[in-house]
């Protein structure tokens, strides 16, 4: 199993692409497998991860952006060509996915304290020393920022590579960055290379230490979209386990799996189900020294950091989409106008596509509520309606798909048994009244199955004890769903005769 061996395979699922990926285990493996689909555009449905011992065995539930199988071979090669045993190592992934070559641009990276304008003031400074911009991310959260941007020379189109141009820029993006309230400080880091942009991002703001409240911030009220996360210890098995309740977008898994890689947690077992709305998430950890969260500190930190590498990439705000002929000073002047309109941008993705600016700016007023129509109408006056466009916010809102939820944690539960109980019944026959929707909704024809309702105190082992126990009564298993909470299981089994179908 090293180098890894992968598989692509379209036939088993007729929803999703499964890649399934066997290799001996390294710390760090799972982000850059995870890592290496994201960069593709590709979604993660679901995930069922094991790496006990000195391997790992990972099967992805993928689709492409479009929600659709893949059918690009090219795109099923890429896969198999990354993961596989040509990609020498894992390791090496994070140099041949989704980044630029070293000798494209130089690279510099700021963290600081967030304000209205900062963005405006920063590229400012760029355009005054003859910086153009290549590319540019920008994620704010919890009143910090943090910043990957791509720069070459404005006369020659090369790197910056002058020591002299290089503290010049360092020293004048790091006075603006302080401002007069950033108690933490700021940081500017100037480099020729390459980088993963998203992959920096998370490190940037997580060594920033985002996730401590800024108490000079007022206090907001209650946010019912906040994340949902709780971490308890399986003392029994030695594990730590993380469950996760979120809406879902893309790319949350990579951000999940980013913070608990930087945080050294290993994670030994995982499922993830993001078929619908919400998003599901379960892993068991241990520190890499072998052992669990062993303080109550420690799980409150756990706890903050999963909710601030969820939070980082949920925009909020109004999508503002930029697309037109590049030129040096273009993101200067579009931040200054957005400036003297009272905008605060809260994330921005800069991208260059040949002579193309393909921009994108998620925007509040600078209280941080949503922006009158009114303003958003002058500024595109003052750009330009023809090349800056008002767009729906892609990563906050998904389109409805049936739920489905699933976990890990019947199989660490314990106790003994309770009093059962048990519905047998052959599927009732279609009726005209909405009473039927319980029955025919989400369900086969009553020709097609017999339905088994089963419930009783959960305990490891049940769910295989009753499968077990159908498979030797000749009982083929159509579908089933199963829920655990507060130590009870419920489950619906469709079962099938197993000779005649």
């Amino acid at each position: 199993m090293n180098p890894p061996r992968v598989s692509v395979d379209n036939v088993s699922s007729s929803k999703a692409t499964l890649v399934k990926v066997d290799s001996a285990n390294k710390h760090g493996s799972l982000l850059e497998v995870v890592q290496a689909l994201t960069d593709l555009n590709l979604t993660i449905n679901r995930a069922y991860i094991s790496s006990d011992g000195e391997w790992f065995m990972d099967v992805f539930h993928v689709i492409d952006q479009y929600g659709n199988k893949l059918s690009d071979g090219e795109v099923i090669h890429h896969i198999e060509q990354s993961l596989g045993p040509r990609a020498r190592s894992f390791r090496s992934m994070r140099r041949s996915v989704g980044v630029q070559a070293a000798t494209e641009h130089t690279s510099i990276e700021l963290t600081g304290r967030d304000r209205p304008g900062l963005l405006s003031e920063i590229f400012a400074v760029l355009a005054d020393l003859k910086c153009n911009v290549i590319t540019a991310e920008v994620w704010t959260h919890n009143s910090r920022m943090a910043s990957v941007v791509y720069i070459t020379d404005e006369a020659t189109g090369l790197p910056i590579d002058n020591p002299d141009h290089l503290a010049k820029i360092k020293q004048l993006l790091l006075y603006v960055l302080r401002g007069d309230r950033d108690k933490r400080g700021a940081s500017t880091v100037v480099s020729v290379g390459r980088t993963h942009r998203e992959r920096r991002l998370h490190q940037m703001m997580y060594a920033d230490r985002d996730y401590d409240k800024d108490y000079d911030e007022p206090t907001t009220t209650y946010d019912q979209n906040k994340p949902l996360v709780t971490v308890e210890n399986c003392v029994e098995k030695g594990y730590t386990v993380v469950n996760l309740r979120c809406a879902d977008r893309r790319k949350l898994l990579f951000d999940t799996v980013c913070t608990l890689t930087d945080m050294q947690y290993v994670v030994f077992h995982a499922t993830v189900i993001a078929e619908g709305p919400e998003a599901y998430q379960e892993f068991f950890i241990r520190h890499k020294d072998g052992y669990p969260v062993d303080s109550e500190a420690e799980r409150e930190r756990l706890i903050h950091c999963l909710e601030a590498a969820i939070r980082r990439r949920t925009s909020e705000g109004i999508r503002l989409e930029l697309c037109g002929d590049d030129r040096v000073g273009l993101l200067s002047d579009v931040t200054r106008i957005f400036r003297e309109n009272g905008l605060s941008v809260t994330r921005a993705e800069v991208t260059t596509r040949g002579s193309q600016a393909v921009n994108a700016f998620y925007v509040t007023d600078a209280s941080g509520n949503p922006v009158k129509s009114e303003t958003i109408e002058a500024v595109r006056n003052e750009i330009g309606e023809a090349i800056l466009h008002v767009k729906d916010d892609i990563y906050s809102k998904s389109p409805p798909r049936e739920n489905a939820k699933f976990s890990l944690g019947s199989m660490l539960g314990g106790g003994t048994s309770g009093q059962p109980g048990t519905l047998n019944s052959n599927s009732p026959p279609r009726a005209w009244s909405f009473r039927s929707l319980r029955r025919s909704v989400c369900v086969q024809a009553a020709t097609e199955h017999t339905s088994i309702g089963l419930t009783g105190r959960d305990r490891p082992g049940l769910f295989s004890e009753i499968f077990a126990v159908l498979t030797d009564l000749k009982c083929n298993v159509v579908a089933a769903e199963v829920w655990t909470h507060n130590s009870r299981m419920a489950s619906v089994v469709y079962i099938t005769d197993e000779a005649t179908g």
